[in-house]
């Protein structure tokens, strides 16, 4: 476990981090009512620091403690240091969910079941790229497989959906799925 915290760390650290919030969470926001939201995975913050703005309650979850550290100390957020293998979404919590960048199955039913009726995920990773080319960084245990977030979602009114070709950050080249979707 302190293992997986000094490897988290040790990535905020030394890899370039996006600082906007992702185009999906940006154009897709308004789908979603101001209330208690959820960001997964939370990072240095880019997600929870524009959602508060907004008027968002936030719960922003992270393992790095280094990362944590750079989240704004504000009324509106409250940061949860956690190992997000252990970690468990509340039922029936939030009216947003978001997630991106960071894949665990574990706690993608949780995800469904945390959003209150009417709540809205945005969900958005990385997919494994069946051979168009070739990353080495990354981990086929953690990206998604074509159509997994529909599977995943199919209870939910799904508002938009696409699987696209990006560059990440360090430029190279990546697959990636995008859904937002709403619980009835």
């Amino acid at each position: 476990m302190l293992e997986d915290k000094i490897r988290w760390n040790k990535k905020f650290l030394s890899q370039p981090m996006p600082q906007e919030p992702a185009r999906v969470v940006k154009e897709y926001i308004s789908h979603a009512k101001v209330g208690d939201a959820l960001d997964i995975a939370c990072g240095t913050g880019r997600h929870t620091h524009f959602l508060a703005e907004l008027g968002f309650l936030v719960d922003a979850v992270d393992f790095s403690d280094y990362a944590l550290s750079k989240i704004k100390n504000m009324a509106t957020i409250n940061r949860i240091e956690s190992d997000l293998d252990r970690y468990n979404i509340p039922a029936n919590r939030y009216d947003l969910i978001i997630n991106t960048n960071y894949l665990n199955r574990r706690l993608l039913p949780m995800i469904v079941d945390g959003l209150k009726s009417g709540g809205v995920v945005i969900f958005e990773t990385f997919i494994v790229a069946h051979g168009d080319f070739e990353n080495p960084q990354m981990n086929v245990d953690y990206l998604l497989r074509e159509n997994e977030l529909l599977r995943t979602f199919s209870g939910l009114h799904v508002i938009f959906y696409e699987e696209r070709l990006d560059t990440n950050l360090r430029g190279e080249r990546v697959k990636i799925a995008s859904i937002v979707a709403q619980k009835r």
